[in-house]
């Protein structure tokens, strides 16, 4: 389980179920857990503080890279 925090403002934005080894270049909406500091809007998740944090394509949000960081473990199936 990682834990996905905005890289401006360093605040906790939510709790997502990586499934791989690779990079976090998209997160998959049915794998979102817990929601804490974020807003899923006008196509975008967006931070408290102001910075876009993924685009919306459908099914999933495809991140931008430099906007997040994270904690945790990924699960490797």
């Amino acid at each position: 389980m990682l834990t996905i925090h905005c890289s401006g403002c360093k605040r906790k934005l939510y709790k997502y179920r990586k499934v791989g080894s690779g990079k976090v270049l998209r997160c998959h909406k049915k794998r979102i857990n817990q929601i804490y500091n974020c807003e899923f809007c006008a196509q975008a998740i967006w931070c408290k503080c102001g910075q876009r944090i993924g685009i919306d394509k459908g099914l999933y949000y495809k991140m931008i890279t430099n906007a997040f960081t994270y904690t945790g473990t990924k699960d490797t199936k």
